[in-house]
Parts: structure tokens; sequence; C-alpha cells
């Protein structure tokens, strides 16, 4: 019963006022460990991708259900490019989410009950002015604090020195999000997949110039400095989950 309330069984509705997403590079060695069976990394030459996706969510709430029931909250999440191949030969891309971080205590409840993306409850600090977006977020003992500023008033960005990428074309294929999430259930060894449905995802490339990431003080990443591959912004994005789906192994 618990692990049938953990396979995402509600499909849910949101609307996003903006996402910012980080996406990082390692070395494939580094991220494999990290996802369960049934995954293989999603690779662009040598290197694997980790992405940290803000996001200011409104009105989440159960499909169909009145707006008023709907929730506010913040949430950053660390997730890993990957993909499914089905015995059929179909490939599924996606992520594979190592951690979630949001500022409503509700929220972490809730979405520790009906999932396994690791909720933590954090506290968040957000302004924006002048094009520039400013976010600090303290973790309890500091695991994954993050501190940044964000170009997001509209000019022209670069790729970050560091980056595999030959281009934003080629960069925008790991700029999540990807249609699907997937989750691991152990006691029944088998993969929950999430469709997400989104409307008018066109994110834009932008610069940001990161002071703080401790998630990458992680004995897990100690073999590679992370390296900055891209980042994307959108505002104002209608979005649903679809219901979870159980694929045994």
């Amino acid at each position: 019963m618990i692990a049938a309330l953990k396979r995402h069984p509600i499909p849910i509705q949101a609307f996003l006022d903006y996402s910012l997403v980080l996406t990082y590079a390692f070395p494939k060695a580094v991220l494999e460990p990290l996802l369960p069976p049934g995954l293989q990394l999603d690779v662009y030459g040598d290197f694997g991708f980790l992405a940290i996706a803000l996001v200011q969510t409104r009105g989440l709430r159960p499909v169909g259900t009145p707006a008023f029931l709907g929730r506010d909250f913040f949430l950053s999440g660390y997730r890993v490019f990957a993909r499914r191949v089905r015995p059929n030969g179909q490939i599924l891309r996606g992520l594979r989410i190592l951690r979630s971080d949001t500022d409503s205590r509700l929220m972490t409840l809730a979405g520790n009950a009906l999932t396994h993306y690791n909720y933590q409850h954090c506290d968040v600090r957000s302004s924006r002015s002048g094009g520039i977006l400013h976010l600090d977020i303290r973790t309890p003992r500091s695991v994954a604090d993050l501190s940044l500023q964000a170009y997001v008033g509209g000019d022209a960005a670069v790729l970050p020195r560091a980056s595999p990428f030959p281009d934003w074309k080629t960069a925008r294929h790991f700029a999540g999000p990807l249609p699907f999430t997937f989750d691991y259930e152990a006691s029944t060894h088998s993969l929950v997949i999430i469709e997400g449905v989104r409307e008018n995802w066109l994110p834009r490339p932008v610069h940001v110039a990161v002071n703080k990431a401790t998630f990458f003080d992680d004995s897990r990443f100690a073999a590679s400095k992370p390296l900055l591959a891209n980042a994307f912004f959108i505002e104002r994005i209608p979005y649903r989950w679809k219901k979870g789906v159980r694929e045994p192994l």
C-alpha cells in the first residue's frame, strides 16, 4: 500500500511563474552510479549531465480540483539526465531526481508521501530587479545551499566557458525539462514513469553567476569538478504531470 502511494498516483497541474535550469557536465563515470537499474545515462560525448531546476510554482493541485486548493511554493531539484530503453527498443528521455528542496512544509510532507523525490524543507530568499534574479537557498546542515545571480533581462548570453557544447542549439537538448521523470521502486524492482505535459516551452539562454552550490561538495562528485554547461530561463508556463505508471524490470 505504501509503495503504491509513492507512485505519483494523482495527476497534478500547476502554473510555473518561472523556471531557471542550470545544467552541469560530469564525466560519465561520476554520474552512472547515481542511476538505478533500468536507466542509462543520457550523454553527449564523454559527458553526462546533472541539472539544478529552480522553479517558482503557483496553484499546484490535483487535476480538475478548484483553484483555491492550489498551493504556491518554491522548488529546487537536482536531476540526472537519463534514458529508459524499453524491451521493444523505444527510448524515453527523462530525469532521475536525486533531491528536492522546497520552502513549503506542506509540500515537503505531501511530496514525500506521494513520491520518492526526497523533499527537504529549505529557506529561500529571492528578488528580481533590473533584469537580475537573485536566489539564495539555505538547507539544513548546508547540504544543498545555493546562491546565484541570473541575468534574465533579455541580453544575449554566450555559452559558459567550460561548456562541452559547441552551440546553444546543441545545448538545448540538455536544458530540461525532458518529457519523463523516472523513479525506482526497489520493493518491486520497477521503474515508475511520470510524464509531464507543458505548453509553449521556449526557454532562452541566460548568463548566471553561481557563488555557492554545496550539493557538489558531496563525496559522490569528488572525482571531478562540475562544469556549467548551459543555463536557460522561461516564464509563465502551464504544466501538468500525468499519473505515474509502474513498469516492472
